[in-house]
């Protein structure tokens, strides 16, 4: 019957979501953040080497504090 395929889809639905899972600690062991920031477009690369070269940690938030005075 149609049940019968159930267990198998459920096993394949779990298989393919741990990686997803599995990034999220990954992510907190090597970067200390569990979150990635999105650089897909070209605005949102130039934000996150600015924050870099600012603060040195691209996910703290940065304000006017974070800019040096002249």
């Amino acid at each position: 019957m149609w049940f019968e395929i159930l267990p198998s889809f459920g096993i394949i639905t779990a298989v393919l979501s741990v990686p997803g899972f599995a990034l999220y600690g990954l992510h907190k062991l090597t970067l200390d953040n569990a979150y990635r920031r999105n650089t897909d477009e070209r605005w949102e690369r130039i934000m996150y080497t600015r924050d870099m070269r600012l603060t040195g940690n691209p996910y703290q938030c940065n304000g006017l504090e974070a800019i040096p005075d002249k």
